[in-house]
């Protein structure tokens, strides 16, 4: 996973041919960090077929609220620089996640 920040996001997400899954997380958020295992599993799973980045909304939350991050865990999904599909709220679980992806994969 690409650590991504307010200084790269541009080339990491936006400017990438492809699919782009991105994580947006925070420290005092306790369901990210118990999906956080989960997501670095289905970036082994997916590897060369999706390009996994994750934020940490803390130090970036004016790319955050730029991106329409209004609340965590939220996980935003890019196809060559545009926003595609988006997922978020306590409830998300891996499940979801991953069916997510084969939506946007196949």
């Amino acid at each position: 996973m690409i650590e991504v920040t307010k200084d790269n996001f541009d080339t990491e997400v936006l400017n990438a041919q492809g699919i782009v899954m991105v994580d947006w997380w925070g420290p005092k958020c306790e369901r990210c960090l118990e999906l956080m295992p989960h997501v670095e599993e289905l970036a082994g799973k997916y590897r060369g077929k999706v390009k996994f980045c994750s934020v940490d909304t803390s130090g970036n939350r004016r790319l955050a609220i730029g991106q329409k991050v209004l609340g965590l865990p939220a996980i935003l999904f890019y196809e060559n620089g545009q926003k595609i599909d988006e997922i978020s709220g306590q409830e998300i679980t891996p499940e979801d996640i991953e069916a997510k992806l084969q939506q946007h994969v196949e």
